[in-house]
């Protein structure tokens, strides 16, 4: 077999070295050529770039009187075959006819040639794709296993898994698709390629390919989330101040906003200005309602959020999407409630704080302007945090302590639950599609 017109075909083909096949073929003839003569014989095997075979040789002593044709040789016949100079004691190697072989010890060798290149061609694979997790990769739908989609990226097969996918969305055999290279693992098979068009890193990896400026790295994407085939959220700053990170993602009459929504099928997406103070970006993240009042329980990772009464369907969204998205971009949690309901929970809230027994209505202002809501806030504190608001003594402190405890011990008979129902929106859905925030800095408050 010609190596040479193997390896170039190889090397064209797949991309194998071509001295991939080499060690394998070396190899395998001398397990072929063992068959044949057993363990007790030495053998050599290489490579002839010239003849593009592989030549097999076995080695024999030179003496005197050959007792094992198998390992010697006669010094006569070993001085004029081999080695004109040879001498007793020599070690010479005599090359073998492959045909010698027979048919199966040839069918051991092939075998072991054609295992040696697949397991070099999965090795290639997996070095080519191992560092290009997070890369966007373009395919052709091959087949459909289950509810997975087997893509064919040229040399390698990849799997878009059903999880992995967005929803309600639909291929057929031969369509070309685009997807994220979610990871890349070693199997005892082929090396498992496993995509993904529903994570957040697409999106973001489609903004960039989109946008120069995130590739210059201008602008940058801070964060994402998403609800796939639905909506999307996305933070963007940037390093210039003179460039727009909002009007760069949305391009000129939204055509690269559009370029992404198309590959995703439809999929809204709100880009939003990043701000450092998460206060202000959580507002940003919500509109485009407007915000009255954010209060802020830094302990908890919450975020009370009060809008207007006809800001508050905007503020939530359709089923919750709008405020779900926003807490997945910010990272926090949002409650968001509407100015009337705040305003009856204040009120019921201040109450309850006048219910303790040697609460006047001054103390109770400052406890509640502090973030001590109720009676369960100020059981819960110690006597340092409540001393040290002013206006507030030793003897003071103590006797709120033990009111508190008395209060919850023995709640009045006609307190009703005080406990939040959840508010009924309409369901109105935002009217704009790429909405820019400049929002106005809302009113803040921090809960110790």
């Amino acid at each position: 077999m010609n190596l040479n017109r193997m390896n170039d075909q190889e090397a064209n083909e797949k991309g194998i070295p071509r001295d991939t096949h080499d060690q394998p073929f070396e190899a395998a003839l001398v397990s072929a050529a063992r068959k044949k003569y057993g363990n007790r014989v030495e053998l050599e095997a290489q490579y002839s770039d010239e003849t593009g075979e592989v030549e097999v040789f076995l080695f024999k002593d030179v003496v005197e009187e050959v007792e094992d044709s198998t390992v010697e040789i006669d010094l006569d016949t070993a001085r004029r075959e081999l080695d004109p100079e040879a001498e007793i004691g020599d070690q010479l190697g005599v090359k073998m006819e492959t045909e010698s072989f027979g048919r199966i010890a040839a069918q051991t060798a092939k075998q072991v040639i054609i295992q040696k290149v697949k397991d070099a061609e999965r090795e290639n694979i997996y070095t080519e794709y191992k560092d290009r997790k997070m890369d966007v990769v373009t395919g052709i739908v091959q087949r459909f296993e289950k509810h997975n989609i087997v893509v064919n990226l040229g040399r390698a097969e990849a799997v878009l898994p059903f999880n992995e996918q967005i929803p309600r969305e639909t291929y057929r055999q031969g369509d070309r698709i685009r997807a994220l290279i979610l990871d890349v693992r070693r199997t005892q098979k082929d090396p498992q390629i496993i995509l993904s068009r529903s994570n957040p890193a697409f999106l973001v990896k489609l903004f960039e390919q989109e946008v120069p400026e995130i590739a210059e790295g201008i602008v940058r994407i801070m964060c994402a989330a998403r609800e796939p085939g639905q909506r999307a959220k996305i933070g963007v700053r940037s390093s210039d101040a003179d460039v727009d990170p909002v009007g760069a993602c949305v391009g000129m009459k939204g055509s690269r906003v559009q370029a992404v929504v198309q590959e995703l099928r439809g999929e809204k997406i709100d880009i939003i200005p990043w701000h450092d103070d998460p206060a202000h970006f959580v507002c940003n993240a919500l509109q485009p309602a407007e915000i009255s009042k954010v209060i802020i329980d830094q302990d908890t990772g919450t975020m009370e959020v009060i809008v207007a009464d006809d800001q508050l369907s905007l503020a939530i969204g359709k089923k919750g999407q709008n405020v779900r998205l926003a807490a997945k971009l910010t990272g926090w949690k949002i409650d968001v409630r509407s100015e009337s309901k705040e305003e009856k929970i204040t009120g019921e809230s201040f109450e309850r704080l006048l219910g303790i027994d040697v609460m006047d209505e001054e103390t109770a202002t400052i406890l509640f302007d502090n973030g001590y809501r109720n009676p369960e806030d100020i059981a819960k504190a110690t006597l340092a945090e409540l001393t040290s608001f002013m206006g507030i003594t030793q003897e003071k402190g103590v006797a709120l302590l033990q009111g508190a405890l008395r209060y919850l011990a023995n709640p009045p008979e006609e307190e009703e639950a005080f406990a939040e129902e959840p508010e009924e929106v309409s369901g109105q859905e935002v009217s704009e599609e790429f909405p820019v925030v400049q929002a106005e800095s809302p009113k803040v408050e921090s809960v110790p």
